[in-house]
């Protein structure tokens, strides 16, 4: 491999990787607050979505819905001790189905290995926690899914959008300057910790939380719905600050031999 071209390519985990829809952690969500008679639509779930879980919960709380919500339920405003209660519930509730959900997206494998052969190596960064993912890795690993290198919230001391789980895998893979990094995911925060790292970004419409669709409501959909959706999506992707936008993670190896061509045209110059 050429020197001036991508080393680390670092995914996200749900709906990026595994778990088409990014279903897991909503459904989680649902469940957590349900359990005290508050409800929140999936798209006011996937507007935080890729936010380290419990930043994800004062998000929702801080909604004008989860505000009055909370108040009607419970007579009074919402605090941190709230916050850490609802977080407490989520990790419990999300242990018992996040294995369930882990299974790789279609063309993830074959991407990965894709990467693999043209040297890059493969990082993740993620919301979960390193508990969480003593749940998740085991299962993704079962459908031939293995990261070199994962790095969650309470390892690096920080979350997204910051870039320093990022950099996290920068240091342990060995792997610099961040030009040479490119940050897959499936969220706008997603991006934002691309653009923040200084690495290339590459949002991925197909199966993301931003799309927000299941695999049969993706197949359901009228064509023309469908792609003004997407169209939505990509325009999402790019006002974060992403680099490239693909359909489905199956493109991503040409997306970044198009990448690698941009930093061969910039060291000619």
């Amino acid at each position: 491999m050429e020197q001036n071209q991508i080393k680390l390519a670092v995914f996200d985990w749900a709906g990026t990787t595994v778990d088409y829809g990014s279903s897991a952690p909503a459904v989680v969500f649902e469940r957590t607050f349900a359990a005290k008679s508050i409800r929140f639509t999936r798209p006011e779930i996937n507007a935080f979505m890729g936010m380290e879980k419990k930043g994800h919960i004062r998000s929702l709380l801080a909604t004008e819905s989860g505000s009055s919500q909370f108040r009607r339920v419970f007579g009074r405003d919402w605090t941190e001790n709230d916050v850490e209660d609802f977080y407490q519930a989520f990790e419990a509730n999300l242990f018992d189905v996040v294995a369930e959900y882990s299974a790789p997206i279609s063309g993830t494998v074959e991407a990965v290995r894709a990467l693999r052969d043209m040297g890059i190596k493969i990082g993740s960064t993620t919301g979960y926690t390193s508990q969480m993912m003593e749940r998740v890795l085991p299962a993704a690993e079962k459908g031939g899914y293995v990261p070199d290198c994962v790095v969650t919230p309470d390892i690096a001391g920080a979350a997204r959008p910051s870039p320093f789980m990022l950099f996290e895998c920068m240091k342990r893979l060995n792997v610099y300057p961040p030009r040479l990094v490119v940050k897959v995911g499936d969220t706008v925060i997603d991006m934002e910790e691309g653009v923040n790292a200084g690495a290339w970004s590459i949002g991925i419409i197909t199966g993301s939380n931003l799309l927000g669709l299941t695999e049969d409501e993706y197949d359901a959909m009228p064509a023309q719905e469908l792609a003004a959706r997407k169209k939505a999506v990509e325009e999402k992707y790019y006002a974060a600050g992403a680099d490239l936008v693909i359909d489905s993670i199956a493109q991503l190896p040409e997306a970044i031999r198009e990448i690698n061509r941009r930093l061969a045209e910039e060291e000619a110059k």
